[in-house]
This record gives C-alpha cells, sequence and structure tokens, in this order.
C-alpha cells in the first residue's frame, strides 16, 4: 500500500458515522470538563478514559484525541472570560483574551481562541501525517550510527 492509500483508508475509517459520533461526544465532554480550572487535557483524559472501554479500539482513540482537543479549547474558555488558566498553556491567553473580554469582546476572543484552535490542530495532524513514515527510518538510520560494532 502507498501513502495515498493509507490516507484515504485513514479518512474511510475516521469519516464513518459512528467514529464521528465518537469523535463529537469527546470534543463536547473535553470541552465541558476542560473549562474547569486546573483540570487540563490530561487529567481530562485520565478522567474520561473509561469511557472509551467499550468502544472499538479506532473508536476510542478518536474520542480520546477529541477529548484532548476539546479540553485544550475548554482552557482557553475560563482564560478569556475569568483570568483563571485552565492549564499551563493557556496562561498567554489571559493576558490577551481576558483584556479583550474586559472591553466587551469576549465573543471575538473566544471565536478567535476556537478558529486558532481549530487551524492548529488541523495543521499539526497533517503535518504529522507526511512526517509519521519517514521519521522512523532516520531515527533507526541515526541510531545505527552512532552504535559500536
Amino acid at each position: 500500500m502507498g501513502f495515498f492509500d493509507n490516507v484515504l483508508l485513514g479518512f474511510q475509517v475516521t469519516l464513518s458515522p459512528s467514529n464521528l459520533f465518537f469523535c463529537f461526544i469527546g470534543v463536547l465532554v473535553g470541552t465541558l470538563i476542560g473549562v474547569l480550572p486546573g483540570i487540563g487535557p490530561i487529567g481530562t483524559i485520565a478522567l474520561l478514559l473509561p469511557a472509551t472501554f467499550k468502544a472499538t479500539p479506532a473508536s476510542s482513540i478518536i474520542m480520546l484525541a477529541g477529548i484532548a482537543y476539546g479540553a485544550m479549547y475548554g482552557g482557553s474558555t475560563t482564560s478569556i472570560l475569568v483570568n483563571i488558566p485552565g492549564e499551563a498553556a493557556s496562561i498567554i491567553t489571559c493576558l490577551d483574551g481576558h483584556q479583550m473580554a474586559r472591553q466587551g469582546r469576549a465573543g471575538p476572543a473566544l471565536g478567535i481562541a476556537a478558529w486558532g484552535s481549530f487551524i492548529g490542530g488541523s495543521l499539526s495532524v497533517i503535518a504529522l501525517m507526511f512526517i509519521a513514515t519517514p521519521l522512523p527510518r532516520l531515527l533507526f538510520a541515526l541510531a545505527r550510527l552512532n552504535t559500536l560494532p
């Protein structure tokens, strides 16, 4: 199988209605729990891991990824509205986002955070898709160069 065959298979698995439902539920619940200050994406995944035990492996991973992305966005909500970062990654959002909220522009601040999260997450997944295949080969070749005979 070539690279594009694997990409098409990935889209076929990901875009099935049941997996899209698992992703939607993961993002929704991850966002709701990620809004709680102090509970970041790692804590949210740890809390919701048992919810994936009865699902298929692909659906579980898709749901856990949705939980992680939802929790990251949920942390920016508390940073913007109440100036309390949900996790370390949301500290910078407190600086600009909360100032916008104090000026009556909380909606645009939340929208910018949502679009930024979507675009950054999408670009990182696309980059990972292209890097995931050659990276192990490169690391294996580098490891062979550093070994003693």
